[in-house]
């Protein structure tokens, strides 16, 4: 049985995320409502910890349009908010639901969640990783440029937050060169041969294809808005760095934007079409997983 619990141990190469992932999405974009639904009479799992909007939609809309029925448990009102371990929750859900989506904090819940419940467990968002955005994002690169293999990335921001993470940890399997711009205490922990780090976000975005970036607070980092305001100040995606990236690069954030911090309220609405389409490609790349794990299930 596999799961999807991060980038850093995903078991699909780059062709077997085309073949397995990738086309799928396609056809399910092409074709939203009358395709095969092969979770007919499931039950999945959404435990939520976190706020969410394309995370929860897109996994409600797409377990429904796939056959199964979603059930979204927000962790406040069911026992493991009480602090019942997530071990006996995991061997409760294991014996009455088919699979589980998980959105928390702690990259060791969900880990423990899969082995204990023994149903197919998709991480939707830890401190860690957010694998499910980053396999969304490389999915729009290759609808939008035909290729993710070469390209070359700027990430613009936080380099040391899970988007950041899981789009490191990508770099080697789809092999493409991943720039970081970040403050020194924002760099990334994650070091292979596709990454360079850089503190000028002007010399990070140098004739690159893709510029990306995400919000500066994350959830959880609210204490250190002030801060981290201050530090990330210089680190906007505006007009001034577009230009620097190659002519017609895509520029794309995973939402949500909040204009004039880490994108400027200029370049969002000029870049919309592709940023909203990154967007609802939530819902396609997710209703794939979705159909990958459970046919591994059936092997």
């Amino acid at each position: 049985m596999n799961h999807l619990l991060g980038i850093k141990d995903f078991t699909l190469t780059a062709e077997e995320t085309d073949k397995y992932i990738f086309d799928l999405a396609t056809q399910f974009k092409a074709n939203r409502t009358s395709h095969e639904k092969p979770l007919l009479g499931q039950t999945w799992n959404l435990i939520f910890s976190k706020s969410s909007t394309r995370t929860r939609l897109s996994f409600e809309v797409g377990v429904y349009e796939l056959g199964a029925n979603g059930v979204f448990l927000n962790t406040q009102d069911i026992q493991l908010g009480r602090g019942e371990p997530i071990i006996d929750t995991a061997r409760v859900m294991g014996r009455m639901t088919h699979g589980a989506v998980i959105r928390t904090y702690d990259q060791r819940d969900v880990e423990d969640f899969a082995q204990y419940s023994e149903i197919p467990t998709i991480n939707a968002l830890t401190d860690d990783e957010h694998p499910c955005q980053i396999l969304t994002d490389l999915f729009t690169i290759k609808e939008k440029l035909g290729a993710i293999k070469g390209k070359k990335i700027a990430f613009i921001g936080d380099a040391d937050c899970n988007v950041a993470n899981s789009f490191a940890y990508a770099a080697p399997i789809f092999d493409y060169k991943l720039n970081f711009a970040a403050p020194i205490s924002y760099q990334s922990k994650i070091d292979n041969n596709h990454i360079e780090t850089f503190i000028d976000p002007f010399d990070a975005t140098k004739d690159v294809d893709v510029i990306y970036t995400d919000v500066w607070i994350s959830m959880g980092k609210e204490e250190e808005s002030e801060k981290r305001l201050k530090e990330f100040h210089g680190y906007q995606i505006n007009k001034a760095l577009v230009k620097e990236a190659k002519k017609d690069a895509l520029v794309l954030h995973c939402l949500p934007a909040y204009r004039d911090k880490e994108i400027s309220e200029e370049i969002l609405e000029e870049r919309a079409t592709d940023i909203f389409d990154q967007a609802e490609n939530r819902l396609h790349t997710q209703k794939a997983i979705l159909s990958w794990l459970n046919s591994s299930r059936a092997t």
